[in-house]
């Protein structure tokens, strides 16, 4: 397992992460639906007690789409030039929601392209925002091609846009504003959430480390973080689709090796133990990659060092049967 760097780190720009501006992750809360801002974010003595340290939880579930997604989705949406309507791939299926209920804000067309496994759950809410929804056996190039077809069209990539990142950034000024922890660590899919907080921490806390918590089934992005090369890994598994990604964009690896420290695999074992955890401490059931914070956390210190921590519980859409397996039995 890496281990987290501990030399000090530079407050200005890093290099390969200089594309996101923190003026505009500041002034990003301007253009951001006030329902997804200022989300509860508190230490709980019961959780506290079971991690042995003390644990800052951010919970990023209590909006119309139940994960963080709108904050970066309306950030691009605001900045769009004029356009007939939004295009996106999306693997997990929460960036599908944000995109549509963007583009609903914006009075323009939603067209989602979704692998097939995507959770029906997610796929209902993404049209009852109004979006069309294209199940995919490449939803990434099927989504490209369609939106290339009309010049109307904008193709929103997350991981790749600046202003998605930007927005998602927002959550760093907010944890940055509650302060008191040394590491922060946060789910690593695509890469936008942990790179916008991980840019404002770095200039406003700049002591804190930032660690990443993947899918140890779906590997991709944390090679890339290692190697730096943005190979293709297949995932074994679609349990934690949020950050379940095939192929890392070349924009995110450069923006995640220049912010994020150190990176954590967590199994599906521990993904579910992690939602059970957080059900039992905080009221809160999170779906398994919004859990993936809380489950490198809970290895320990030898794997995520810190004397108090913080993450964010990104995400709650998920099939029944998966809320049914976390649910069952004690943690």
């Amino acid at each position: 397992m890496t281990r987290a760097h501990t030399a000090p780190r530079p407050t200005g720009a890093p290099e390969g992460a200089d594309d996101l501006d923190l003026d505009r992750i500041a002034a990003a809360r301007e253009y951001i639906d006030p329902v997804f801002l200022d989300t509860p974010q508190y230490r709980d003595a019961m959780l506290d007690a079971a991690l042995g340290r003390p644990a800052l939880v951010k919970v990023e579930t209590l909006n119309p789409l139940r994960s963080f997604k709108g904050r970066g989705a309306m950030h691009l949406a605001a900045h769009l030039p004029a356009a007939t309507g939004l295009v996106c791939a999306s693997g997990g299926g929460n960036f599908g929601q944000a995109v549509a209920y963007a583009a609903r804000g914006r009075g323009i067309t939603a067209d989602v392209f979704v692998p097939g496994h995507t959770s029906e759950v997610k796929t209902a809410r993404m049209a009852s925002f109004g979006a069309r929804v294209h199940r995919a056996a490449a939803p990434d190039e099927e989504a490209e091609a369609f939106a290339a077809a009309d010049t109307g069209r904008v193709l929103a990539k997350d991981g790749v846009d600046t202003a998605i990142a930007e927005g998602a950034g927002t959550i760093g000024v907010e944890l940055a504003r509650a302060g008191g922890f040394d590491t922060v660590v946060l789910p690593l899919g695509d890469g936008a959430l942990i790179t916008g907080v991980a840019r404002w921490l770095r200039a406003h806390a700049p002591g804190v480390r930032v660690v990443g918590a993947g899918a140890a089934a779906a590997p991709a992005m944390a090679r890339a973080w290692r190697t730096g090369r943005a190979e293709a890994v297949p995932p074994s598994s679609s349990f934690a689709a949020g950050i379940s990604i095939s192929t890392p964009r070349p924009e995110a690896v450069r923006r995640v090796r220049a912010l994020v420290d150190d990176v954590v695999l967590v199994d599906e074992e521990e993904l579910t133990a992690a939602m059970r955890l957080a059900a039992r401490t905080l009221g809160v059931l999170p779906e398994p990659a919004g859990a993936a914070g809380l489950a490198a956390i809970a290895r320990g210190a030898e794997a995520v060092p810190g004397e108090s921590v913080a993450t964010v519980i990104t995400g709650a859409n998920a099939d029944p049967a998966v809320f049914g397996q976390a649910g069952g039995g004690a943690d």
